[in-house]
């Protein structure tokens, strides 16, 4: 049985994200969405909030699971007993960065692979800190991720 591992802050999830998790889930037998707790981002959500954003949006894939995460993804990845690590790319801009990551993941665990998965182009362009900028100034952001991220969202933009 085929596992991998589809980490990220994921703050919020985007419909970007769930095509590579899509992608993801027709290549492996399982799938794990793994959310960063410990993200140096300053994330919007909590990790909690996070993962309840992700679970609804998940639910047509029996295989798939959504957990936290924290400290290195490669330690997780292994107690996880997973075959590889998912990572989007977008654009090329994204290469330097994930190439990067994969190389020192390979050289903390050398039996985890890293592949990388490009979303459907209309996504290409879309990433989670643009759309919480076009959220906070009132954007509408429903072409960019699910119904019940952009409700989460209007209401955090509304209390801040």
């Amino acid at each position: 049985m085929r596992h991998c591992i589809y980490p990220g802050t994921f703050d919020p999830i985007t419909c970007g994200h769930l095509d590579v998790l899509a992608r993801a889930a027709r290549l492996f037998d399982r799938v794990t969405v793994a959310v960063a707790e410990n993200a140096g981002k300053a994330p919007l959500f909590t990790a909690q909030e996070r993962v309840a954003m992700i679970r609804p949006n998940v639910a047509q894939f029996p295989h798939v699971a959504v957990t936290t995460f924290s400290g290195l993804l490669v330690e997780f990845c292994m107690e996880q007993k997973a075959d590889a690590i998912i990572r989007g790319l977008r654009a090329l801009s994204d290469f330097e960065f994930e190439f990067n990551m994969a190389l020192m993941n390979r050289h903390l665990e050398p039996q985890m692979e890293t592949l990388f998965v490009m979303p459907n182009e209309q996504f290409s362009y879309t990433s989670s800190s643009l759309v919480k900028q076009v959220a906070k100034f009132g954007g509408d952001v429903a072409h960019f991720v699910p119904p019940n991220v952009a409700t989460a969202l209007r209401k955090a933009f509304q209390a801040s």
